[in-house]
């Protein structure tokens, strides 16, 4: 008897270790049970979302918060939404979680993330103001250095040969960043018909003029569908993918462009028989800035930002960019679409 007295003492002990614990905790916690009503929160729940225990036990927690954007968001049934506005507090953008446990029950996290969304917008401000700011200057100095004709001037043709590349290489990487700047405060695109037929036979000139005759370009429609979207945005996308199949593909290698159907929607791919990817960088290939060779990228006119406003554009489309690559047997690149942006071409 003794025994389970001290048993239940110590239980009761660690429960209330557990509640001060969690009520210490800068996060909101809230306990749901099966049907998703308020079983418990601590008090950081009140300040970031308004629930207070136990004023709101028992309550149904989709409709505690109405119609506005975290009502739907819990309505909707996901598990993880990293930006969403409080509906309590001004300013505050939540990052929430709703994590099974136990007996059909769900733990609902909401961290505030004002500070780092906060810094991750003076960021794309910083980076779109500098850009903006360097595009006059850098076309200036482009420019005059057309006016020099190297013949003029022999002993120093090599020198200015390099200048006017790098001179337009920085000029590049400065049109991809306001590219990426303005993809990243988008928040959603024209939904506008985009014609697949045109957009394929745009792409296979461009991947043309861009190899010089150095590649086999190789061309599959197999699907007679369009694209709900951006033209503009997917086409970019699709052009990024073709420029560097042809940039990292060894003269005589073939490039193949392909628009299929999949039991799920679409996909467009661009395989090519290039270097390859060691399979350590696949995962960071969409990064800003990130090179698996940075002295090939570099001769090959590579800015480092394309598959990062690839990223973007499939994201603001639903899409998703799917890499398949082993090193020196060549790499493909392939945007899955889903059936709801797929429409019948025209007649």
């Amino acid at each position: 008897m003794n025994t389970d007295r001290v048993r239940a003492r110590r239980l009761a002990m660690q429960l209330r270790d557990l509640r001060t614990v969690a009520c210490a905790l800068p996060d909101a916690l809230v306990l749901l049970d099966r049907d998703d009503r308020i079983r418990w929160c601590n008090p950081a729940a009140g300040s970031l979302l308004g629930v207070a225990w136990p004023r709101d036990r028992g309550v149904l927690v989709a409709t505690r918060f109405g119609e506005g954007e975290l009502g739907a968001w819990l309505r909707a049934g996901a598990s993880d939404v990293d930006d969403i506005a409080s509906p309590v507090a001004v300013g505050v953008r939540l990052q929430l979680s709703r994590i099974p446990y136990g007996d059909y029950r769900r733990l609902l996290i909401a961290r505030d993330i004002s500070r780092v969304t906060h810094l991750e917008q003076v960021r794309r401000d910083f980076v779109a103001n500098v850009s903006h700011e360097l595009r006059t200057p850098l076309t200036v100095i482009h420019g005059y250095l057309e006016l020099l004709d190297p013949e003029d001037v022999p002993a120093l043709a090599p020198v200015l040969n390099e200048m006017r590349a790098q001179s337009q290489r920085m000029r590049q990487i400065v049109e991809d960043l306001l590219e990426l700047s303005r993809l990243e405060m988008q928040q959603h695109v024209a939904e506008e018909r985009v014609e697949m037929a045109r957009i394929l036979e745009s792409l296979v000139r461009e991947a043309e003029a861009l190899s010089q005759g150095r590649h086999r370009v190789v061309l599959r429609d197999e699907l007679r569908a369009d694209l709900l979207g951006s033209p503009k945005d997917l086409h970019s996308a699709f052009s990024n993918l073709v420029s560097n199949a042809v940039r990292y593909t060894p003269e005589g290698g073939s490039i193949t462009i392909r628009w299929r159907g999949t039991p799920s929607g679409a996909e467009y791919s661009v395989a090519d028989t290039g270097y390859g990817i060691p399979a350590e960088h696949l995962s960071r290939l969409t990064e800003r800035f990130y090179r698996v060779s940075s002295s090939r990228s570099r001769a090959t006119g590579g800015t480092g930002l394309g598959l990062s406003i690839v990223k973007h554009v499939l994201n603001l489309h639903d899409a998703q960019l799917r890499v398949e690559s082993e090193a020196g047997k060549g790499s493909m690149f392939t945007c899955v679409f889903g059936k709801a942006r797929l429409l019948q071409p025209d007649a």
